[in-house]
């Protein structure tokens, strides 16, 4: 089995060199750095986790909190977080919560206990106690899509912004009966949608229509439900947003089943865009979220944190990232 000094002798560097460029504890020269990892590379050299943890203080690893990964943008953002944290030698540890609060006190006081660098979470928001208990103790929390504690670092999107920009945007496609699949108010991105849904309509003049039902969120069903309750209520509606691509799929099946043509008679489109979208036989046109983008800042300001010298921790930053429109066939 390789060692440090086998890294060293074929690097041509002595040792302390090997381990600071393996652990980042200090500079070490761009080009010496990367003779080291292919020496590193080519005799298979692992370091001892566990020692260095033990030496560091540190397990170099990274606890991520979401609500769930099935067909939503968690999955695609968790990517990111993934490839941003390999490059800087950490691991993560995923937890999913299916947005339950008790599930998700437990998971954080679990990851907490089990000694993690630190936490990227998308928090249903009823934990805020236990989180700021966990930054208190010198543990980087990074809230992630949904921003519920002011006090701590997060990455979102500009929701209000993108609910106003799908409204402008079907109006210009000559909507005028524009209805919104509303969702959980507690939480920041439906809040945010909805704000910026209710400005547009009222700039442009029109009735707000809103409709939401007793179903997971999140979720197919949820989106067939309240779209069916939407045309329901409102026969002459002429345009569906959905806040997630999940919910879009289940509207379109009720469109289909009343024999409405999209987008001929009924124009359907996602605040949330996910991968699932490109891939329907009709496309739906969609906000993108660069969620690859989002994960891999998330897990950056953990490491910035970790990374930094004692005596100069950076502060909370907030991040937040625009969507693009990318039209398709649903409208």
């Amino acid at each position: 089995m390789a060692t440090l000094k086998d890294v060293a002798r074929l690097a041509n560097v002595d040792v302390s060199t090997v381990s600071r460029a393996l652990n980042n504890t200090s500079y070490v020269h761009p080009e010496t750095k990367e003779r080291i990892y292919a020496a590193a590379k080519e005799l298979g050299y692992r370091p001892n986790v566990i020692a260095r943890a033990l030496r560091q203080g540190r397990s170099h690893v990274i606890g991520v909190v979401l609500p769930r990964l099935h067909l939503t943008i968690f999955s695609e953002i968790l990517q990111g977080i993934e490839d941003e944290a390999q490059k800087h030698g950490y691991m993560t540890t995923v937890c999913v919560t299916e947005d339950d609060h008790k599930l998700e006190r437990d998971r954080l006081a679990r990851l907490r206990d089990s000694g993690v660098d630190g936490i990227i979470i998308a928090a249903t928001g009823r934990n805020g106690r236990i989180l700021r208990d966990i930054r208190a103790t010198g543990v980087p929390v990074v809230q992630l899509v949904r921003r519920q504690e002011q006090g701590l670092s997060s990455v979102i999107a500009d929701y209000e912004a993108c609910g106003y920009d799908a409204v402008k945007y079907l109006y210009e496609k000559g909507c005028r009966s524009i209805g919104l699949i509303a969702g959980a108010q507690h939480l920041m991105p439906y809040r945010g949608r909805y704000e910026g849904y209710k400005k547009a309509v009222a700039e442009l003049g029109l009735e707000e229509i809103t409709g939401s039902c007793e179903r997971e969120v999140n979720s197919f069903g949820y989106g067939y439900d309240s779209a069916n309750l939407l045309l329901d209520d409102n026969p002459e509606l002429d345009a569906i947003i959905a806040a997630v691509d999940v919910q879009g799929l289940g509207a379109i099946r009720a469109a289909a089943e009343r024999g409405l043509a999209i987008p001929e008679r009924l124009r359907i489109m996602s605040l949330t865009g996910h991968r699932v979208g490109r891939m329907l036989e009709t496309t739906m046109t969609s906000m993108e979220m660069p969620a690859f983008d989002m994960g891999a800042s998330a897990a950056q300001l953990i490491i910035d944190f970790l990374e930094a010298d004692p005596k100069f921790k950076p502060s909370e930053r907030n991040t937040s990232f625009s969507s693009t429109l990318v039209e398709r066939e649903t409208t």
